[in-house]
C-alpha cells in the first residue's frame, strides 16, 4: 500500500516532501495504490471519504461526508514527519464545507496540518487539532 509503505523503515525516498501525485509516489517508492480512503470510526453511519488529489502546484486533501457533501479540503505539501506523513497547509488553504460541524470549525479552524499515521498494515489514522478518524483503503 502506497501510504502505508511510508512506515517501512527500508523505504528510501528521493525527497522528504511532495506537491504532486507522482512526487508522492516517488517519495514513498510505490506506484500502485489508489489515494482514496473510507472512515471506519464514524458514529453516525456516514463515513468520510478522504482523497489525496493533485491541484495546480500542490496536493489536496478532500473529505466528503457520505450523504452530506464537503466536510473539509485544503491544498498543501505532503511531507515526512518522522514515522508519519503530514499534509501542511497555509492558513488560507484550509476550508471547511457545510458538512463540518461548528465544533470542528472552532477547534480545527486554525489547523495548519493533518497527520497521517499507519495503524497496522491496512488502516490509516488521520488527525488534526480537535478531530481524528481511522480509515481503510477504498475498494476500486
Amino acid at each position: 500500500m502506497l501510504l502505508l509503505s511510508l512506515f517501512n523503515d527500508g523505504v528510501s525516498a528521493a525527497s522528504d516532501c511532495a506537491t504532486t501525485i507522482n512526487g508522492l509516489k516517488i517519495m514513498l517508492g510505490d506506484q500502485r495504490e489508489s489515494l482514496q480512503w473510507v472512515e471506519t470510526t464514524m458514529d453516525d453511519g456516514k463515513p468520510l471519504v478522504v482523497s489525496i488529489v493533485e491541484k495546480p502546484g500542490a496536493l489536496a486533501l478532500e473529505f466528503i461526508k457520505t450523504g452530506e457533501g464537503l466536510w473539509a479540503e485544503g491544498s498543501g505539501t505532503v511531507c515526512r514527519a518522522g514515522a508519519d506523513l503530514e499534509i501542511r497547509f497555509d492558513h488560507e488553504q484550509l476550508r471547511f464545507g457545510p458538512a463540518a460541524n461548528w465544533i470542528l470549525r472552532n477547534l480545527a479552524g486554525s489547523a495548519s496540518k493533518f497527520t497521517l499515521t499507519a495503524v497496522g498494515s491496512e488502516r490509516l489514522r488521520i488527525a488534526t487539532r480537535g478531530w481524528s478518524g481511522t480509515f481503510a483503503p477504498r475498494a476500486n
